[in-house]
């Protein structure tokens, strides 16, 4: 009786996967992360499979599509992203949920470079990063309101505005990540300059949904590379 490539047998019984599959998905997995943190997301998918070593026919089969392929790379990252947001909206402290939250997104950006694209970068068709994105928006739209509702943080800071620096100053993150303490250093920069009271008022208004993405599409992928 022969076994097929899903590891399963006639009779319904299973066995392993192969281990020259295992090996394959672990080096195709290894490529895409390395080239990911050198070149964004949207590296071409023959790119990924030639660094592997493999054929771009083994990466199809294991990842069928981008969606797959950067859910596999950064599920982990993302799910803890996710989580992170959870329990800043379940303090009591707002002003502490929001530093306790954007410091576990940028402690994952310094970690692995290739996830700096992950808050910024949209490509059309993975799910994951969309629902990040917008996850990633209600959070701290929630967690703004709420420390303002509190006192902590200056009425005139737009959700917007605070998405904006947040952007630009984790694209700084993974060239800060060998300084020790540089990265921790800027995010509380920014932080201590959104509490209250304002000594001044902000000039010019905030930026609306759509003009945010359209600037953070023009930063790019590469901010400062």
């Amino acid at each position: 009786m022969s076994s097929g490539n899903d590891g399963s047998t006639g009779g319904g019984r299973t066995v392993s996967p192969r281990r020259d599959a295992v090996r394959n998905r672990d080096a195709l997995l290894a490529a895409a992360r390395g080239l990911f943190a050198e070149r964004g997301l949207d590296v071409p998918f023959d790119d990924v499979a030639r660094r592997a070593g493999l054929g771009s026919a083994t990466l199809y089969r294991h990842f069928p599509n981008r969606a797959a392929l950067v859910g596999a790379v950064y599920g982990d990252l993302l799910d803890a992203t996710a989580r992170a947001g959870r329990r800043a909206l379940d303090e009591s402290d707002a002003w502490a949920g929001l530093g306790a939250y954007v410091t576990a997104v940028y402690a994952g950006l310094a970690a692995d470079p290739g996830a700096n694209d992950l808050m910024t970068t949209s490509i059309p068709g993975i799910t994951a990063l969309d629902a990040l994105h917008e996850e990633h928006r209600r959070t701290v739209a929630r967690l703004v309101a709420r420390a303002q509702e509190q006192g902590a943080m200056r009425g005139d800071v737009a959700v917007e505005d605070l998405l904006l620096a947040l952007a630009a100053v984790g694209r700084t993150v993974p060239a800060l990540a060998s300084l020790d303490g540089a990265w921790q250093r800027q995010l509380a920069l920014l932080l201590d300059g959104l509490r209250a009271p304002a000594p001044v008022p902000l000039p010019g208004r905030a930026p609306t949904g759509d003009e945010l993405t359209d600037v953070l599409h023009a930063l790019g992928p590469r901010l400062g590379r």
